[in-house]
């Protein structure tokens, strides 16, 4: 039996296919699907994959008309979301071939019902940690590239994750004066902080940044529950931020941004402060969400944690290629 690609109109049908997906994030929800299409200029096509009554994986997608070309992306591009894509349901005790012919038809079907759709000329994904198996997507004529991320083991106790951590940091987190600082929830008006001094940062280091404070706020309406933000604040002043996304299993560390010039280690403080409290409330991982920039991984490295693997996957077409040729030739 094939696999059936379907489009639901609400977010019922799809928000309970992700709530049984194993890898599934906070960004698959219907809801905040609908507010990167909206502050993207996207179309949103939300494709869901049935054997029979049975849902076997779902694909978010999103078509982006760039200059002639028409193209597809999951996630969409610029708002700093580091993985989307596909995400399989696998079934208890199927054997391998059998469950390995169920993912190729399923990914198989999404790209057909996409390419009538949309006929794009190049199409981007990149996949969540828990999709290990790109090999569909490379039948079907894409290129995998592998990206990286760290996740940090707090399924345990508090005390135990920062021994491991390296010394500055254990030293960061005992010996700043506890008077000296606070942390609090930040809310709706924390997050539109945060990336508005996260924005600063990288307008100093001329780098593009395009999370902006109505953005987040509207995420956060999406999202509700499962995003936060906690800010830190030293000698009557904001020091540094971070948002997080949270489901039953992982904390998320979306944005951050701190003031290295403060009286007091803000970004050490800031993820000791989350980690114990996800520890606590009994989450299993902490994904400090990208292990790719040399010199971010200097700062993520400290906290000792595992490096994961994900998939960038690209499929284009001559004329892209083309484009892409003219493009290195000029610049």
């Amino acid at each position: 039996m094939s696999v059936e690609i379907t489009t639901p109109d609400d977010a019922d049908e799809w928000n309970r296919v992700v709530d049984r997906a194993e890898g599934a994030t906070p960004f698959h929800r219907f809801e905040a699907l609908e507010v990167f299409a909206e502050h993207t200029g996207s179309t949103l096509h939300p494709l869901i994959g049935y054997k029979g009554q049975e849902a076997v994986g779902l694909f978010p997608l999103f078509g982006l008309r760039k200059g002639p070309l028409m193209t597809a992306f999951s996630p969409p591009p610029d708002k700093k979301i580091s993985y989307l894509g596909p995400v399989v349901l696998s079934k208890s005790g199927m054997k391998r071939r059998k469950s390995e012919r169920r993912h190729r038809r399923f990914v198989e079907s999404a790209l057909e019902h996409l390419d009538d759709a949309l006929d794009p000329r190049y199409i981007n994904v990149r996949t969540p940690i828990e999709y290990d198996d790109p090999r569909p997507f490379v039948w079907n004529d894409f290129t995998p590239s592998p990206r990286y991320t760290y996740r940090l083991d707090i399924d345990r106790d508090p005390d135990e994750i920062l021994e491991s951590a390296s010394s500055d940091l254990r030293s960061n987190v005992r010996k700043t004066d506890r008077d000296a600082y606070e942390i609090t929830d930040g809310g709706r008006t924390g997050m539109e902080q945060i990336v508005t001094h996260a924005k600063q940062r990288h307008e100093e280091q001329d780098v593009d940044y395009d999370v902006t404070p109505a953005f987040v706020r509207d995420l956060s309406h999406a999202l509700n529950d499962a995003i936060h933000s906690y800010v830190c604040t030293a000698d009557d002043r904001f020091v540094g931020g971070t948002i997080v996304l949270r489901d039953e299993e992982t904390v998320y560390r979306w944005q951050s941004v701190a003031d290295f010039d403060a009286s007091v280690p803000a970004q050490d403080l800031l993820d000791w402060h989350v980690i114990r409290e996800a520890a606590e409330s009994d989450r299993a991982q902490y994904d400090l969400v990208g292990a790719n920039n040399p010199r971010l991984c200097e700062y993520k490295a400290k906290f000792a944690p595992d490096v994961n693997t994900y998939y960038e996957l690209e499929r284009s077409g001559s004329a892209v290629n083309l484009l892409k040729n003219v493009y290195s030739l000029i610049h």
